[in-house]
C-alpha cells in the first residue's frame, strides 16, 4: 500500500498545480508541456505577425497620400482609425475566448482570417485593376471608388482578425507558466520583456527592410514578404501544439464580467442600509473555503479597502431576511474583489490614453514630419517611417539591460520580484512620454525656423535644408519609454485581470491603443477644422511647410504632462490584488472532475 502511495504522489506531482490541461482536456504533464519549450514557438509567430503588421502600418499613410492621393487629415483620420479597429476587434476576441471557444481555437480561427486579409492587401497593391495607375514620376491617376473600397475591406479584413490573435496570443503564451509553481512564476516574472522584445524584432525588420523595399522596389513585394512570413509562422505555432497547456474555458452564465458585476452592484445595492463591515470582520461576510476554489480550478482573493462599499455585497443575510421567501442576493468576497479588479483596472486605463495618443504619432504625423526634411544617406533616400526603426533597437537594446541589471539592483533594494511595482514602472513611461512631445516640439520648432530662414519660405513638396536625424532623440526616447510603458501596461493588466477573465484583461492595454488612436484622430479633426476656421492657417495643412504643427505638439505636450499628474494620483490609491496561492493537496481526479462539473474545454 505504501508504494501504491508513494507512485501515487509521485504521478499527482508531475502534472502542472494550476489545473492545466493539453488540447484534449487531460492533465498537463508539468515536464513535458509549457515553460520557454511551449513559448518558442508562440514567440516565433509574435515576430512575424508584428513584422506584417507594421509592415502595413508602418509606411500606410503614405501609401495613401501618394498612392491613392488622399490628403494629409483625411489619410492620418484614416491610419488611426484602421488602427484603433485593429485594437479594439480585440474586446470581442478575448470575450469569445475567456466565455466559448478558450484561446487556442478562437486564436487559429482568427489568424486564418488575419492572413486572408493580408492576402487581400497584398493583392490590391499588387493587380493593376485594384490601384491607381501611377507613372516613374510620381503621377498617379485618381483611385476609383472600387480600388478603394476594396483596399479599405482588404484592410478591415486584417482588423477582424487581428481581434481574435492579439489578445489571446500573449495571454496563452503567459499561460504557459504554473503560477502555484514557485520556479515557474518566477521565470514568468520575465515573460513580457521578453515577448515584448521578440514583438519589436519583427517590427524592427519592417521599418527597416520592408518599409525600404516598398518605396524602392514596389508595393506589391513590399507586402508579399511579410504575407508568405505570416503563413510559415501559423505553421511554426501549429507543430508546437503538442506542448501547449490550456485553462478551463468557465461557462458558467454568471461568470461573464458583465453579469459579475451586474451581480455584485445588485447584492450591494439591496444592503445598501447595511453598514460597511470592518476589515477584520470575516465572520460577517460571505466566502468559500479554500479547498472549494481549489476543487474549481479557481484562486481565493483576499479582502482589500479598495471600493469598500462594494463590500456589503458579500454580507450574509441578517437574521431576519433569512426567513423571507425569497433569499437576498448574496456575493462572495472574492467575486467583490474581482468587481473591485475590473473598476480598479478601467481607472488605470483612463490615464493610459493619452500616452496611446502620443504613440499614435509615430505612425502618422512621425511619419509625414519627415518626409519634409533631407532623408539622404550615403547617396541613399531613405523611407521617413524607417527612422521608427530607432524605436525598436533603443527598445531591444533597453529591455535585457531593465531585466538583467536594473530589476536585479531594484530588488535588493525594494524586495520586490519585479524590482519596482507595476505602477511604478507605468509612471516612468509616462514621464518619458513628456520628453518624447518636448522633443518632437523642439525639433518642429527648429525645423520652422529652418523654413523661415529659406528666401522665400519652402512651398508644399519642397524639401527642409534640415537633416531628418534631428527626430532621433524623440524616437529613442521612445522606445525607452515603451520598456516601461507598453510592456508594463500589458503585464499590468495581465496580472490585475480576475482569473477567469485573463484574455478580457489583456484587451484593457489593446483597448487602451485603439481609443488612443481614435483621440488622435478626432484631435486631429478637430483641430484642423478650429484653426483654419475663417481662412485661418491650419496647425496641420497638407502643406506641413506653411503650417504650424509645433503648436499642435505644445497641445499634446500640456496633455502629457496633466496625464502624468493624474496618473501619480491614482498610482498611489490603487489596491494590487492579493490572492491566496497556496492550495490543500487533493487528489488529481477529484480536482479536474470538480473543475469539469463548472468549466469545460480549454483556453
Amino acid at each position: 500500500m505504501g508504494e501504491e502511495a508513494a507512485a501515487a504522489d509521485k504521478q499527482h506531482d508531475a502534472y502542472t498545480k494550476d489545473g492545466s490541461v493539453d488540447l484534449r482536456g487531460r492533465p498537463a504533464i508539468a515536464a513535458r508541456t509549457g515553460r520557454w519549450k511551449a513559448c518558442a514557438f508562440l514567440v516565433g509567430y509574435e515576430s512575424f505577425e508584428r513584422m506584417a503588421f507594421y509592415g502595413v502600418a508602418a509606411n500606410l499613410v503614405v501609401y495613401l497620400t501618394t498612392q491613392l492621393r488622399e490628403a494629409t487629415v483625411p489619410s492620418v483620420r484614416n491610419v488611426n482609425n484602421w488602427t484603433g479597429a485593429v485594437w479594439m476587434t480585440p474586446i470581442a476576441g478575448a470575450y469569445i475566448a475567456d466565455t466559448f471557444l478558450g484561446r487556442y481555437w478562437t486564436f487559429t480561427i482568427s489568424s486564418l482570417i488575419y492572413l486572408a486579409g493580408m492576402v487581400l492587401i497584398t493583392l490590391a497593391v499588387s493587380l493593376k485593376p485594384l490601384h491607381p495607375h501611377c507613372t516613374p514620376d510620381g503621377g498617379c491617376a485618381p483611385a476609383t471608388r472600387q480600388q478603394v473600397a476594396f483596399f479599405y475591406g482588404a484592410l478591415y479584413t486584417m482588423a477582424i482578425g487581428a481581434g481574435g490573435t492579439k489578445p489571446n496570443i500573449s495571454t496563452f503564451g503567459a499561460d504557459q507558466f504554473d503560477d502555484l509553481d514557485a520556479r515557474e512564476r518566477a521565470v514568468k516574472a520575465s515573460f513580457f520583456n521578453w515577448w515584448m522584445f521578440s514583438s519589436f524584432t519583427g517590427g524592427l525588420v519592417a521599418v527597416l527592410v520592408l518599409v525600404f523595399v516598398q518605396e524602392n522596389v514596389g508595393w506589391g513585394a513590399g507586402y508579399t514578404i511579410p504575407t508568405v512570413g505570416l503563413a510559415l509562422s501559423l505553421i511554426l505555432f501549429y507543430v508546437g501544439t503538442p506542448f501547449y497547456r490550456h485553462k478551463l474555458v468557465n461557462r458558467d452564465p454568471a461568470a461573464g464580467p458583465a453579469r459579475l458585476v451586474a451581480r455584485v452592484l445588485r447584492s450591494a445595492l439591496a444592503n445598501r442600509r447595511r453598514r460597511v463591515p470592518e476589515m477584520d470582520a470575516a465572520s460577517e461576510l460571505h466566502e468559500h473555503e479554500t479547498a472549494w476554489y481549489a476543487a474549481a480550478g479557481k484562486r481565493r482573493l483576499h479582502r482589500t479597502p479598495a471600493f469598500r462599499l462594494l463590500d456589503r455585497a458579500a454580507l450574509r443575510p441578517a437574521a431576519a431576511e433569512t426567513g423571507r421567501r425569497r433569499r437576498p442576493c448574496c456575493c462572495t468576497v472574492t467575486e467583490v474583489e474581482e468587481v473591485k479588479l475590473i473598476f480598479g483596472m478601467i481607472v488605470v486605463w483612463l490615464t493610459t490614453l493619452v500616452p496611446c495618443t502620443i504613440w499614435a504619432q509615430v505612425n502618422t504625423l512621425f511619419v509625414k514630419q519627415g518626409t519634409t526634411l533631407d532623408r539622404t544617406v550615403g547617396g541613399v533616400r531613405i523611407p521617413a517611417a524607417s527612422l521608427g526603426s530607432f524605436i525598436t533597437v533603443s527598445m531591444l537594446l533597453s529591455i535585457p539591460l531593465y531585466d538583467r541589471v536594473l530589476v536585479p539592483l531594484a530588488r535588493r533594494r525594494t524586495g520586490d520580484p519585479r524590482g519596482i511595482t507595476l505602477l511604478q514602472r507605468l509612471g516612468a513611461g509616462c514621464a518619458i512620454q513628456v520628453l518624447v512631445v518636448a522633443c518632437a516640439y523642439g525639433v518642429e520648432a527648429r525645423r520652422m525656423r529652418v523654413i523661415r530662414s529659406v528666401r522665400g519660405g519652402t512651398a508644399a513638396g519642397e524639401t527642409v535644408p534640415m537633416s531628418i536625424f534631428w527626430m532621433l532623440p524623440q524616437y529613442v526616447l521612445m522606445g525607452v519609454g515603451d520598456v516601461f510603458s507598453s510592456v508594463g501596461i500589458l503585464e499590468f493588466f495581465y496580472d490585475q485581470s480576475p482569473d477567469a477573465m485573463r484574455s478580457l484583461g489583456t484587451t484593457f492595454f489593446t483597448s487602451g491603443l485603439g481609443v488612443g488612436n481614435f483621440l488622435n484622430s478626432l484631435l486631429v479633426t478637430l483641430v484642423d477644422r478650429v484653426t483654419s476656421r475663417g481662412g485661418g492657417k491650419s496647425w496641420i495643412g497638407d502643406n506641413l511647410n506653411d503650417s504650424h504643427l509645433d503648436y499642435y505638439y505644445v497641445f499634446l505636450l500640456v496633455l502629457s504632462v496633466l496625464n502624468t499628474a493624474a496618473f501619480v494620483w491614482v498610482a498611489m490609491r490603487y489596491q494590487y490584488k492579493r490572492e491566496f496561492l497556496e492550495v490543500p493537496e487533493l487528489e488529481l481526479e477529484n480536482k479536474v472532475d470538480n473543475g469539469k462539473s463548472t468549466a469545460t474545454g480549454v483556453r
